[in-house]
C-alpha cells in the first residue's frame, strides 16, 4: 500500500486492484469510488450546500467559549476554533445522521521521515492504538463502544478517526482519548517488537499486488531526492531495524497540538463539545520545540526515464508519470481535468481507444502528492499474453498528444458535473467529510476546500490543453511496465561479514623497507643530481633512497621549427594520440599488459616504476616511442574521440569563455601551430587529417636530438646513463628544432557574455598580457601578490569575497605567468557561479582589484603568504615525479635548482612596500578582457552586457 494525496478508482478495476490504497492505514480504509480524488472533491453545487440547513442552523447559535478558545472563522457551516496551545478546531454540527465523526490530523507523513526511517509515519500510526495512561485499553474500548475507528498515513500528513453513535459519554470519551493519545502514548519497545512483524505483514500484503509493486516502484525511479520517491510502507529492512527511540523522538517532535487539528462532524452539542475539548486538549502545553524545516525541492527532469518489474502475476501493467505542480498551484486542477478527461470510464478518450478495442482490460488515473509537485499516472491493464510494447507506445502517444486536441464543451462540463456530484455527496456526509477533510489541512487551510472548488467553476479548455502540453512531455516523463514471469532472473546480495570475521588471524607482511630522511633544500638537490650529456639527450639523474624502490622518469622531447610546423596542429595532435597505441612487437593491449609487468604507472613521457624494472622498462618505453605501428582502427578511434569531446565542450560555459578569449588574445596567423581555433575550425582540421599525414609527421618529426631526460629515485646512476644510451642514443630527428619565441601583444580590453543555454552553472574569466619574465625585478612580488589575490584557495583574497564572503562561487582563482626566455606573461582570474550570480562575481572581481590596488596588502597578509608560499616551494621539491620534470625544466633553460633557491631568497627579502609597489606598476584592471559564459535567460539584466 502506499501513501498518496487522493485516489481515483475507475470503473472496471476495482476488481483488478480492489485492496491496493493509495494510503496506508491500520487495518481498514475507506476508498470513495469514483471521485476524481479526495482532494478534488470540494467542488459543491448550490444544492449541496442548502442540504446542509440543519448543520448551519446550528452553527447561528453561537456558543459561550470556554476560556482559552478563541473562535477564528465560519464558512459554509465549518467553524474554526484555536486553543492557546496553538491545537486548531473545526466542528460541523449536522443532525441528519444519529453519527459523530471524530477525526484528528497530525501534519506528518512519510516525506518528513530521515534516513534509515522510512515507513516510521505509519508504523507510528499504528503504534498510537497501543495505548495512552488514562485509556491502556484503547481497540477494547472501541469495540465495546461499538466504534469504527481507523488510522491512515499518507505522504504529507496521518489522522485517526472515531464513527459512533451520537451521545456526550460516546464524544467525552474519544475527545479525552485523542487528548490523551497525542502526547502521552506509550510508544513501547515491547508494542514495537509486536507490531512490526504486523506492519511487515502489511508491506508483505502490497508485495503480492503487481499494482501496489509497480506504483512503489514509480516513486523511487520518478523521484531523486524528495522524499515522495519513498513510499510510505517503507522499506522492509527500515521497518524490521528501526530503534525505538528514533520512534519515539519523531512522536515527541510531530504529536503534538500546534501540529494538529481536530475535526468533529455529525450530532452533538457545539458548547459542551468545546468545553470538553478545552478540558482535555486545553490542558496540553504548549511545545517549545520548533517544527524541523524540509527544504529540498525535486530538479526538474532531464530526461525520459522507463522501467520493469518482473514478477509472478495473472496481468500486464503499464504506467506513465509526469510530475506535476503541487496542489496548490492552478496547473495541478488544470491538468487534473485533462487525466480525467482521457481516463474517464466509459467516456474517456483512452477508455474508447483502449477498453473498448479490446486493446486494455481498465484504464488507471492516479494523482501523486499534494503538499509539494507530485506525479499524474495513467496506466492501462493489459491482458496477460497479449503485446504491452505496443500498447505503452500508443498510451504515451494519446497523452502527449492530448493538448494539440482541445477538450471539447461536452467534455469539460461530463468532469465539472462528475465533481460537483462528488462533492455534493461528500458535503452532505459527515462520516466522509471528518476524514476527508485531512488532504486539505495538509495543505496549510481547511477553507482551501470550498476555494479551490469556486475555482473550478472558471478552469477553461484552453487552460487544460495548456496544461497538458506543459507536462504531458517526453523529458518529464516516467513508464513502469509490470510483467507477469514465473522465474525472474534475480540476483539477492547477500549480507557481508563483519570486519572482525574478515580481519580475524590476518597478520600483515614486513616492510618493504626505508626510505632516507632527504634534505630537499635546492643546494642538496643540486649537490646530489648527476648531470651529463648522453648523444644529444640532456640528463639529469639523482640517486637517493625511496620507499618500495620507486624510481620517477621524465622524457621532453622537443621537434620542428616555426615554419616547418605550419598547418600541422592536428596533425602533432593526433601523432601524439598514437604513440602508445602499438608497436610492430605489442598491440595496445599488450602494451597496457607489458607496462603493468614492469610496474610502470603513468605515460610513456613520464612514469614511475622500480629499480629492479626500470632498465626494461626504459627499453619499453623507448621501443613505444621508435616503433609505433599506427594501426587504422586506433587512428579512426583517436580522431573520432577528439571529435567528439570537442562537440561536448560546444556549450559547456568554462570552454566556450575560454575558447573565446584564446580566440580574442590570438596573434597567430591562420595555420600557425600556436593559433587558437573555433570549435568548427578544429574539427575541419582533425577531420582533414589522414593516417598517412601522421606516419609522415612522425617520420619527420619525431626523434631524441633535442631532449631532456630526468631520472630521480632508488637508481644507480652510473647503470642508469648506460641504460638510456642503449634505448635512446641512436634516435636522431630528422628535422631541425628551433624553438619557437613567443610575443607580447597589447590587448585592448573587452567584456562580452555569451549564451550557454540550459546550463546550470556558469563561468567568468579575465586575463590581461604582461610583459613580464621569471627574472624581471618584480617577478617575485607579483609571484606572492598573485597567491594573496586568488592563488592561495579559500584563503585568498577572491575566495574569502566570492565564496566565502558573499556566497557566489564554489571555485575560483588567478594566476601569474612569466615567460623564462621571452618576456610574455599574463595575469588571470576565473571562477565558476550560477548564471544568475555571474553579474556579482564580476563586480566582486572588479572591487577586489579596486582595493588591492588602492589599499594594497598588509604585513600581516605578506607574512602569511610567505610562510604558505615557501612551504608549498619545499613540499614539491619532495615529490619525486615533480623533481624530475622540474630538472627537465632547468636543463631546457640551462638552470639549477639554485635558481629556485635565488627565489626563494627573493621571496623571503621582500617587503610590503615592494610588493604593493610592483602590483600598482604591473595590474591594470582598466586592461583586463572579461567573457562571461551562462544560460542568458536565468541571468539578471546587469550580467547580460
Amino acid at each position: 500500500m502506499q501513501g498518496s494525496k487522493r485516489f481515483h478508482q475507475c470503473a472496471g478495476i476495482a476488481s483488478v486492484h480492489s485492496s491496493t490504497q493509495l494510503q496506508t492505514g491500520n487495518g481498514h480504509t475507506d476508498t470513495v469510488a469514483g471521485l476524481n480524488s479526495v482532494f478534488k472533491i470540494a467542488r459543491a453545487s448550490v444544492l449541496g450546500v442548502a442540504l446542509l440547513a440543519s448543520g448551519l442552523a446550528a452553527a447561528q447559535t453561537a456558543p459561550v467559549l470556554p476560556k482559552g478558545v478563541s473562535q477564528i472563522t465560519t464558512v459554509e457551516g465549518i467553524t474554526e476554533y484555536r486553543l492557546q496551545n496553538g491545537l486548531k478546531i473545526l466542528l460541523m454540527p449536522d443532525a441528519s445522521k444519529p453519527t459523530t465523526t471524530v477525526n484528528v490530523t497530525y501534519l506528518v507523513g512519510s516525506r518528513h521521515e530521515n534516513y534509515g526511517e522510512t515507513g516510521m509515519a505509519h508504523l507510528l500510526e499504528h503504534m498510537m492504538f497501543k495505548g495512552a495512561p488514562k485509556h491502556p485499553k484503547i481497540t477494547e474500548e472501541f469495540n465495546k463502544r461499538g466504534m469504527r475507528p481507523n488510522g491512515t498515513t499518507s505522504l504529507d500528513r496521518t489522522n485517526y478517526f472515531e464513527i459512533f453513535q451520537a451521545g456526550d459519554d460516546n464524544l467525552k470519551w474519544a475527545i479525552g482519548m485523542e487528548a490523551d493519545r497525542m502526547v502521552n502514548s506509550f510508544i513501547a519497545k515491547k508494542d514495537l517488537d509486536s507490531e512490526m512483524t504486523v506492519v511487515r505483514n502489511e508491506y508483505e500484503s502490497g508485495e503480492n499486488s503487481p499494482f501496489g509493486v509497480l506504483l512503489k516502484r514509480m516513486q523511487s525511479v520518478a523521484y531523486d531526492w524528495h522524499n515522495y520517491g519513498n513510499s510510505t510502507i517503507g522499506n522492509r529492512s527500515d521497518i524490521e531495524n528501526v530503534k525505538i527511540e528514533n520512534l519515539q523522538a519523531f512522536y515527541h517532535t510531530y504529536y503534538q497540538p500546534d501540529n494538529a487539528v481536530v475535526m468533529i462532524a455529525g450530532k452533538f452539542d457545539v458548547a459542551q463539545t468545546l468545553k470538553w475539548i478545552s478540558e482535555s486538549f486545553g490542558v496540553l502545553p504548549k511545545p517549545k520545540r520548533s517544527l524541523p524545516v524540509l527544504w529540498t525541492v525535486e530538479p526538474t527532469q532531464d530526461g525520459e526515464r522507463s522501467f520493469v518489474v518482473r514478477r509472478k502475476g495473472d496481468i500486464q501493467l503499464v504506467a506513465v508519470a509526469y510530475k506535476m505542480p503541487a496542489g496548490l498551484h492552478p496547473d495541478n486542477d488544470s491538468l487534473s481535468y485533462a487525466a480525467d478527461i482521457l481516463s474517464d470510464s466509459p467516456n474517456g478518450r483512452l477508455h474508447k481507444q483502449f477498453v473498448e478495442s479490446g486493446k486494455a482490460v481498465a484504464i488507471v488515473n492516479i494523482p501523486l502528492g499534494s503538499y509539494a509537485p507530485g506525479l499524474q499516472i495513467i496506466g492501462a491493464v493489459v491482458k496477460k499474453g497479449q503485446p504491452i510494447e505496443p500498447v505503452r507506445d500508443e498510451l504515451i502517444s494519446a497523452i502527449e498528444n492530448f493538448s494539440k486536441t482541445a477538450p471539447t464543451k461536452e467534455e469539460m462540463d461530463r468532469i465539472t458535473r462528475k465533481n460537483a456530484n462528488a462533492t455534493e455527496k461528500l458535503l452532505n456526509d459527515h462520516e466522509k467529510i471528518g476524514v476527508a477533510m485531512s488532504e486539505i489541512i495538509a495543505l496549510g487551510d481547511w477553507r482551501y476546500l470550498f476555494q479551490n472548488r469556486d475555482q473550478q467553476a472558471s478552469i477553461t479548455a484552453e487552460q487544460v490543453s495548456a496544461a497538458a502540453g506543459k507536462y504531458f512531455k517526453r523529458d518529464n516523463r516516467t513508464v513502469g511496465m509490470f510483467l507477469p514471469e514465473d522465474a525472474p532472473q534475480r540476483a539477492e546480495i547477500p549480507a557481508a561479514p563483519s570486519i572482525e570475521e574478515v580481519m580475524k588471524g590476518y597478520k600483515g607482511k614486513a616492510s618493504t623497507g626505508e626510505a632516507e630522511n632527504f634534505d630537499p633544500s635546492p643546494a642538496n638537490i643540486d649537490k646530489r643530481t648527476q648531470r651529463s650529456k648522453i648523444g644529444d639527450i640532456n640528463v639529469a639523474i639523482l640517486s637517493k633512497h625511496t620507499k618500495g624502490e620507486m624510481v620517477s622518469v621524465a622524457l621532453n622531447l622537443h621537434r620542428g621549427d616555426e615554419k616547418s610546423l605550419v598547418g600541422k596542429k592536428w596533425i602533432a595532435a593526433l601523432t601524439g594520440s598514437m604513440i602508445g597505441k602499438g608497436t610492430s612487437k605489442y598491440s595496445r593491449a599488450e602494451l597496457a599488459d607489458e607496462m603493468s609487468k614492469l610496474k610502470m604507472s603513468g605515460g610513456i613521457y613520464s612514469f614511475t616504476t622500480t629499480k629492479s624494472n626500470l632498465a626494461a622498462a626504459l627499453q619499453l618505453s623507448a621501443h613505444i616511442l621508435k616503433d609505433p605501428s599506427f594501426p587504422e582502427s586506433e587512428f579512426t578511434q583517436a580522431r573520432e574521440q577528439m571529435i567528439v569531446n570537442l562537440e561536448a565542450s560546444r556549450n559547456e560555459p568554462n570552454a566556450v569563455a575560454s575558447r573565446a578569449l584564446g580566440l580574442y588574445f590570438n596573434r597567430y596567423p591562420k595555420g600557425d601551430i600556436r593559433a587558437a581555433e573555433t570549435i568548427d575550425e578544429s574539427i575541419a582540421g582533425i577531420k582533414a587529417v589522414t593516417l598517412d599525414d601522421v606516419k609522415a609527421y612522425y617520420k619527420q618529426f619525431y626523434g631524441a636530438s633535442n631532449a631532456e631526460m630526468s631520472i630521480v629515485g632508488d637508481v644507480d646512476a652510473a647503470e642508469a646513463g648506460k641504460q638510456i644510451a642503449a634505448a635512446y642514443g641512436n634516435w636522431k630527428s630528422a628535422s631541425p628544432y628551433t624553438r619557437l619565441s613567443s610575443r607580447y601583444d597589447d590587448i585592448p580590453a573587452k567584456h562580452e557574455t555569451l549564451n550557454t543555454p540550459d546550463k546550470e552553472n556558469g563561468f567568468y574569466i579575465a586575463a590581461m598580457n604582461l610583459q613580464l619574465r621569471d627574472d624581471d625585478a618584480d617577478y617575485p612580488a607579483l609571484y606572492v601578490a598573485n597567491y594573496i589575490f586568488g592563488a592561495s584557495g579559500l584563503d585568498s583574497r577572491l575566495m574569502l569575497r566570492i565564496r566565502q564572503k558573499d556566497g557566489l562561487s564554489y571555485g575560483g582563482g588567478s594566476g601569474i605567468e612569466a615567460g623564462s626566455v621571452d618576456r610574455v606573461g599574463s595575469f588571470s582570474i576565473s571562477a565558476i557561479a550560477a548564471p544568475q550570480n555571474l553579474a556579482k562575481v564580476d563586480a566582486a572581481v572588479n572591487e577586489e582589484l579596486a582595493r588591492m590596488l588602492k589599499d594594497g596588502f598588509t604585513e600581516q597578509e605578506l607574512a602569511r603568504a610567505k610562510s604558505g608560499l615557501l612551504q608549498q616551494r619545499l613540499q614539491g621539491r619532495t615529490s619525486d615525479p615533480r623533481l624530475a620534470s622540474g630538472w627537465n625544466f632547468n636543463l631546457e633553460h640551462q638552470r639549477t635548482f639554485a635558481w629556485s633557491q635565488a627565489l626563494d631568497d627573493k621571496i623571503k627579502a621582500l617587503t610590503v612596500e615592494q610588493l604593493n609597489a610592483a602590483v600598482r606598476k604591473t595590474i591594470d584592471p582598466s586592461k583586463l578582457t572579461v567573457f562571461i559564459a551562462g544560460d542568458q535567460s536565468k541571468m539578471k539584466p546587469e550580467a547580460a552586457k
